[in-house]
């Protein structure tokens, strides 16, 4: 594992990477509030076992990348998707596999879109499709949904984490037991190096996209494979198998009682499908 700051403008993006430089690129995009270690350091190296170099980022307003004043994000949806190609462009990469959680897979198919020659195949994990109108989908699930409207001082360490425990857990599968002790133990270690986790609320101003990303997932050229648990309460299945519909020759792959989340149970599963489907593409 190496570390490397990626730094354009007054714009820096902390980075880690795993395995041969050598080895097909894949490059990781977590969802919404959460920095690089929402990708386990013990996933990333399960991948770059199967010969990939993997490489896992903090986005704007997590972990040690830049953060911008709450409320105040000065960014948007655009620049997200930007910032794929930024840290691309700091490891000298021209083209990359993509592979995107939840708010993450959102900008992962804005980069598919955007610059299809530097995305050489697309995973999108628990997302939902870009630009599209799904409101005949099944919404969210009413618990984890009066959960978000809790008012909580993200600068409060005790608070923070507290409410975050309670959100993983109401968003997690029915697969796999929820680990509360380990989880608080991630959340208290994620929220010091992140400095708190008041200006990660920002990333509320990346579900809104412009016209432009509008009803374009049928351009998509890129090879996509969608990864959805059965059981999840955020963007329900209904959502994956609809990202997975608009794309031509798009697949799906159903985690049987997964959340909305990465866990250990299905790593090895989700690996040999990232590593499957990556495979002589590029």
């Amino acid at each position: 594992m190496n570390t490397r700051t990626i730094r354009t403008n007054d714009l820096e993006l902390g980075s880690e990477a795993f395995g041969d430089p050598a080895s097909p690129p894949v490059l990781l995009i977590m969802g919404g509030m959460a920095s690089m270690l929402w990708w386990p350091e013990q996933f990333c190296r399960r991948l770059a076992e199967r010969g990939r170099y993997v490489i896992r980022f903090d986005q704007r307003d997590t972990g040690v990348s830049t953060k911008y004043p709450p409320g105040q994000p000065g960014y948007g949806y655009d620049d997200a998707v930007e910032d794929i190609f930024r840290v691309l462009d700091g490891y000298g990469i021209s083209a990359a596999h993509i592979v995107g959680f939840s708010l993450g897979g959102r900008v992962g198919q804005g980069a598919a879109l955007k610059n299809p020659e530097r995305v050489l195949s697309l995973t999108a994990i628990s997302t939902s499709p870009l630009g599209t109108d799904t409101s005949h989908l099944p919404g969210s699930g009413e618990a984890w949904l009066e959960h978000m409207n809790v008012e909580v001082d993200w600068s409060d360490r005790t608070a923070a984490v507290a409410y975050m425990v309670e959100d993983v857990r109401l968003i997690a599968g029915t697969a796999h037991p929820f680990d509360e002790a380990e989880m608080r133990a991630f959340l208290e270690e994620d929220f010091d190096r992140s400095g708190g986790y008041s200006s990660a609320t920002n990333h509320s101003i990346l579900f809104e996209v412009g016209e432009a990303w509008r009803n374009r997932l049928q351009e998509m050229k890129v090879p996509l494979l969608v990864i959805h648990g059965t059981a999840d309460p955020v963007f329900r299945p209904e959502h994956g198998a609809a990202l997975a519909a608009a794309v031509p020759g798009a697949r799906l792959l159903k985690l049987e009682g997964g959340g909305h989340e990465l866990h250990p149970g299905h790593w090895d599963q989700i690996a040999q499908a990232i590593s499957e489907h990556t495979s002589n593409i590029g």
